[in-house]
């Protein structure tokens, strides 16, 4: 196995429902994602691609196969120890900002430094440092729901560097946003992964983000319809 694999995925299924109710969201899924790598995974709605994704960010457990995080099974890891490597090891960007709309910037930023109880001295300070990365230090003690779109968005892949992600995760990150300020959020997760050598995964429909991707997988009524490279 290429030790430079951190996802591998073996023959992964996901089945939703029982019996005669029971429906296949992803059929014998198999592939493989190297540190540093940009992947876009394509579909259109329905295709299962964001199942995907949730198993692979460990979300979700698949109904069959196994998904091994540096060579590690991860299907056989208990609650405390996917709570654990998700908080260290990735990092979330939804098409959804879920933040805290009454709480400060800065707050909804350290959130998942609080949950490691991280001391306050020094969340605060790695907060900042996650706010300056994407611009955003001047909004530190606004509150979130003061901000623009774009701004959210922003805060939200502050928050996923938190920790220091190795892996970054984003289902449709620029899905809620105007083109002029969803190409902005675009660059910022590019210059992340090429500075910082973070690995990004991207769900997406939009081509124009899937075309700035190392790799392309296609998704199509749960299965790999195809893989092209950039």
């Amino acid at each position: 196995m290429d030790t430079n694999n951190v996802i591998v995925a073996k023959h992964i299924t996901k089945i939703y429902g029982k019996g005669e109710a029971a429906f296949d969201a992803l059929e014998d899924i198999n592939l493989s994602i190297t540190a540093g790598e940009s992947v876009a995974v394509i579909g259109k709605s329905g295709s299962g691609k964001s199942t995907l994704m949730h198993l692979l960010a460990l979300l979700d457990k698949p109904t069959k196969g196994t998904v091994l995080i540096n060579n590690k099974d991860a299907t056989t890891m208990k609650g405390t120890e996917l709570d654990e490597l998700r908080n260290k090891s990735y990092g979330f960007v939804f098409q959804q900002f879920f933040l805290n709309a009454n709480d400060t910037v800065l707050n909804n930023v350290i959130l998942p430094l609080k949950i490691a109880r991280v001391g306050r001295k020094e969340r605060n300070q790695r907060g900042m440092n996650a706010l300056e990365s994407v611009e955003l230090t001047n909004k530190a003690k606004d509150k979130a729901g003061n901000l623009s779109g774009g701004q959210k968005q922003r805060v939200c892949i502050a928050r996923a560097l938190i920790n220091n992600p190795s892996i970054i995760f984003a289902d449709e990150p620029t899905g809620n946003l105007d083109s002029h300020t969803g190409k902005t959020v675009e660059d910022l997760l590019f210059k992340l992964n090429k500075e910082k050598n973070i690995t990004l995964i991207i769900v997406t429909h939009d081509p124009d983000i899937a075309k700035r991707c190392d790799r392309q997988i296609h998704i199509q009524d749960g299965k790999i319809s195809k893989w092209s490279n950039v």
